[in-house]
């Protein structure tokens, strides 16, 4: 029986494309699942054999170490000379879509406020 060894869901495509790469290069027996049409599916990477599980997740631990180690840099590097994107540069980019967003988020926060006191919690 297959067995889940990665999810995909919110996973950048470069992510998902280095972690087939070290599984193929290691050999290891996997196949890929898409979210399908609607989104609604389990988007992963599977096992094919329960054999090579353990040699699997330890290469997957490795692996995540290692990316967070350079995304980490690459961020504080950007952020060093001042590429990092701001909350200040987002409203700037599209203000009307910045402000749409805060103005929703206000909404909801003033209707489960009013809410509460109005039931008495």
């Amino acid at each position: 029986m297959a067995i889940l060894l990665f999810s995909l869901r919110g996973v950048p495509e470069d992510e998902a494309s280095e972690v087939g790469d070290l599984l193929t290069h290691h050999e290891i027996d996997f196949y890929e699942t898409n979210a399908g049409n609607w989104g609604v599916s389990m988007p992963g990477l599977w096992l094919r054999n329960e054999l090579q599980l353990n040699q699997a997740q330890q290469l997957l631990e490795n692996y995540h170490h290692y990316r967070y180690k350079t995304q980490r840099d690459a961020y504080l590097q950007r952020k060093a000379v001042g590429e990092h994107k701001t909350l200040w540069q987002s409203f700037q980019q599209n203000p009307l879509l910045f402000s749409v967003y805060l103005s929703a988020m206000g909404l909801i926060i003033y209707v489960s406020i009013k809410l509460l006191f109005e039931l008495g919690l």
